[in-house]
């Protein structure tokens, strides 16, 4: 019979982690799970508790809370996997603001039929995507994206507000952001054999489709094709950012002049003028970074998923 680890952040979704875990505890043993919980007690927690229970013998570790938590849990069970080639099978459960995570590796985002999809036997090998540089030279693990530039400041904004939780929080941070971060720097970015410069609002570089809980970074994107989505913003007015915002989230923005998309395995940007500010996963890579670089992992870690999930 699996074991499973389940690691809770208290403090996901401004305390809705600590108030799901009867709920969580509840679905679980409804469908039958031999599990462990264990809450998050200081930034970083849930890599090491996901690590060691790895390494101990657990068959899943899942993640409840949102993408902050699932990115540390990714990030032990990768450094368990780099220390032993071995790791456990991940799991998640949706308590947080964005699950951008979860939409693109398909996991629901209800309590109740996330925990069926634990119970269940459909496992999906997903990418992890790796970025190095800023406060991270030495690299950190991403399973969503990378945001660097104007959606970084969006996810800055978004968390200092207190009472609005969920996409419109992240809506509410874009409209502040328009003022607050309207000069795009000069950026170099080589993708693959292909080299572009221009002046550049937003870079995101994706493994899943959505971020800040409504926006389609990547409309099309997979998080098992062994391919790194990109979009490129270039220098627009405020009102020019302000009319492209309904595009990015119906995930129409890619025919808009001012948008470049591609796919590559690797990528490096690089500022020639100003700075980058920068997050995995919603997790600040730098606030003002000078060059980052990230690749993409085929197949390296497993993920379970219901049913109509495995071949999404």
């Amino acid at each position: 019979m699996r074991r499973y680890f389940v690691i809770v952040n208290p403090v996901s979704g401004r305390g809705d982690g600590v108030k799901a875990i009867p709920h969580v505890e509840r679905e679980l043993r409804a469908v039958g799970l031999d599990f462990q919980l264990v809450q998050t007690e200081r930034p970083w927690h849930a890599a090491e508790l996901a690590r060691k229970a790895s390494a101990d013998g657990f068959d899943v570790v899942v993640s409840v809370g949102g993408d902050g938590t699932a990115n540390e849990v990714l990030n032990g069970l990768m450094q368990a996997k780099d220390a032993d080639g071995r790791c456990a099978v991940m799991g998640v459960l949706c308590v947080g603001r964005g699950n951008d995570f979860a939409f693109g590796v398909g996991v629901p985002r209800d309590l109740a039929p996330g925990c069926q999809a634990l119970a269940g036997d459909h496992v999906r090998a997903i990418d992890v995507g790796r970025v190095s540089g800023g406060d991270y030279p030495n690299g950190r693990y991403f399973g969503n994206g990378v945001g660097i530039g104007f959606d970084t400041i969006v996810g800055f904004e978004a968390q200092k507000l207190k009472h609005v939780h969920g996409f419109a929080a992240y809506l509410i941070g874009a409209l502040k952001a328009i003022f607050l971060y309207f000069r795009a720097p000069l950026v170099r970015i080589i993708c693959d054999e292909r080299t572009i410069e221009q002046r550049a609002l937003l870079v995101s570089i994706m493994n899943g489709r959505r971020m800040g809980g409504g926006f389609l970074m990547a409309p099309q994107g997979k998080s098992d094709d062994g391919r790194l989505d990109l979009c490129i913003a270039g220098q627009l007015t405020r009102r020019g950012v302000l009319a492209l915002m309904p595009r990015f989230m119906k995930g129409t923005q890619g025919t808009h002049p001012a948008i470049t998309t591609l796919q590559s395995r690797r990528v490096s940007v690089e500022a020639i003028d100003g700075s980058l500010p920068a997050h995995a996963d919603g997790e600040t890579i730098c606030e003002a970074g000078a060059r980052l670089d990230a690749e993409i992992l085929p197949k390296r870690i497993s993920i379970l998923v219901p049913n109509e999930a495995v071949e999404s």
